[in-house]
């Protein structure tokens, strides 16, 4: 039983790892994160109800350490965000016109407030439904289509007017 709970676990590592990176902005924070996420899941594991997708359970403990590991950081001085236009976030290997136009599309996404850029990371890359995506951030779902509704249209103006965008 353990050994399914790992191989599944294992299966969903690169989309965690991606969640983890939409709300850490970093991709060694994201690493952490994950490892986290995995270890709290191990030593939980009794825990996970089979009958629920395993994804859904790893994407909501990996959230609520983020959660945890930002009030932690308000209450130590001097630690927090990095600037979007440092993190290297959804890196890929194309080259040319569309590597700039990805590259530009991602200092976009980054530039967005965290609360836009996860939702719309997990129903836009993850694929995940609304109802799906309200369950999982622990939101309701009127406020997942909000936020996604909010991100698109910001991101549409952005790509719009690129003066006013981030480049």
């Amino acid at each position: 039983m353990l050994t399914d709970f790992k191989r599944d676990m294992i299966a969903v590592l690169p989309r965690l790892r991606r969640f983890a990176r939409s709300l850490t902005r970093s991709v060694p924070e994201a690493d952490d994160l994950v490892q986290e996420a995995c270890l709290r899941a191990l030593s939980k594991s009794h825990q996970w109800d089979p009958a629920q997708p395993l994804d859904r359970w790893l994407f909501r403990i990996t959230r609520n350490l983020w959660i945890s590991e930002i009030r932690k950081r308000k209450v130590r001085l001097g630690e927090g965000h990095i600037p979007a236009e440092e993190s290297a976030e959804l890196i890929t290997t194309e080259t040319g016109e569309s590597r700039v136009a990805f590259s530009q599309l991602q200092g976009k996404i980054a530039a967005l407030p965290s609360d836009l850029a996860s939702v719309l990371l997990v129903v836009s890359v993850e694929g995940y439904s609304y109802a799906e995506a309200a369950e999982l951030l622990d939101i309701p779902i009127g406020t997942v289509m909000s936020r996604i509704h909010r991100a698109r249209k910001t991101l549409a103006q952005k790509i719009a007017d690129p003066v006013g965008g981030v480049q």
